[in-house]
């Protein structure tokens, strides 16, 4: 079926719709927060952030959150109308894609606590070849949910589109992943002895040596704690469920090569980055760093598509979901 543009109505509905979402983003309390979001839901069915807003007060995993971000993400795409085909390779660039990207990964984390991974990694995969860039950090998440799949030839895959890279999320999943291919091996060794080098603190939360928080650090920097702590909380369930994975990381610990000096003053001087989903900022002057996700790329075309909707007020990065 041919996508089409929203008439003149549904666009003034949505922009409308779209205002009171913000307030919604910087609500004090939660209750403050859903009532706008009932009410911008209310005022456009395509306004894939208010629909998002919530499903995040519903039990997770339950039917009515899958129901709500199912919503989201046929709402956000029909949003966009032409422009989403124009647009793609450059999503998270344009403002008016973000909605529907952060609807389609939150649809995807619904899936995953309902126990559809395959079907999450295929709106995982499918994110990233709509912004390669990939500003939100979808590739960490990616790459932990095919090492726990055990899809070998997707890692690879995904391993060439981003040869360079070098943080903990990535290097401590391809660890895991050496270890179920060939055990205590020398690819598993020389794998695990980069992923320490790159955080020295996961190990000790993945073996039980340090207890995890309750709750979330607020920021992390490269190769420090709170970046260790958020690893570790999400994959703790993958190294745990593999046989044999935390006794060998024990029986390697004291055997990984220490962080380059380079490293260590990127731990110390490197952005520290919020681990709550913030917007990179639209306007001069913002801090580039309150944002979710390591390295983002803020890059946008110089020309906009002629189909793309206008929204007349850009995001901020003082919301923070």
């Amino acid at each position: 079926m041919a996508r089409r543009n929203l008439n003149r109505r549904e666009q003034q509905a949505l922009d409308a719709a779209q205002e009171i979402v913000w307030d919604a983003f910087e609500a004090d309390s939660p209750k403050r927060r859903l009532e706008l979001a009932a009410r911008a839901a209310a005022k456009s069915e395509y306004c894939a952030d208010a629909l998002v807003l919530l499903s995040e007060h519903q039990e997770p995993g339950s039917e009515r959150e899958l129901e709500l971000l199912e919503r989201a993400v046929a709402g956000g795409e029909a949003a966009l109308g032409k422009s989403f085909d124009e647009l793609e390779g450059e999503f998270w660039g344009w403002v008016e894609t973000r909605p529907y990207m952060r609807a389609r990964h939150a649809l995807a984390a619904a899936l995953v606590r309902r126990g559809r991974i395959d079907v999450a990694i295929d709106h995982l995969q499918a994110m990233i070849r709509l912004n390669p860039n990939d500003n939100q950090g979808i590739r960490y998440e990616l790459l932990g949910r095919l090492v726990e799949t055990g899809r070998n030839a997707d890692v690879e895959t995904l391993k060439a589109a981003y040869p360079d890279e070098d943080m903990a999320m990535w290097l401590w999943p391809l660890a895991l992943l050496a270890f179920k291919n060939g055990g205590d091996g020398a690819a598993g060794r020389d794998a695990l002895a980069s992923a320490s080098a790159s955080n020295k603190h996961v190990a000790a939360y993945l073996i039980g040596g340090k207890k995890l928080p309750k709750a979330l650090p607020d920021y992390y920097g490269v190769g420090d704690v709170n970046e260790a702590v958020i690893y570790a909380t999400e994959a703790a369930t993958s190294w745990r469920a593999t046989p044999g994975a935390i006794d060998w990381l024990m029986s390697r610990q004291g055997n990984a090569k220490p962080a380059s000096a380079k490293r260590r003053q990127a731990g110390r001087d490197g952005p520290k980055c919020r681990t709550g989903r913030v917007d990179p900022p639209s306007e001069p002057g913002v801090d580039p760093f309150r944002l979710s996700g390591p390295r983002p790329v803020f890059d946008r075309p110089a020309a906009r598509p002629t189909s793309a909707p206008r929204w007349r007020r850009p995001e901020w990065p003082g919301w923070h979901r």
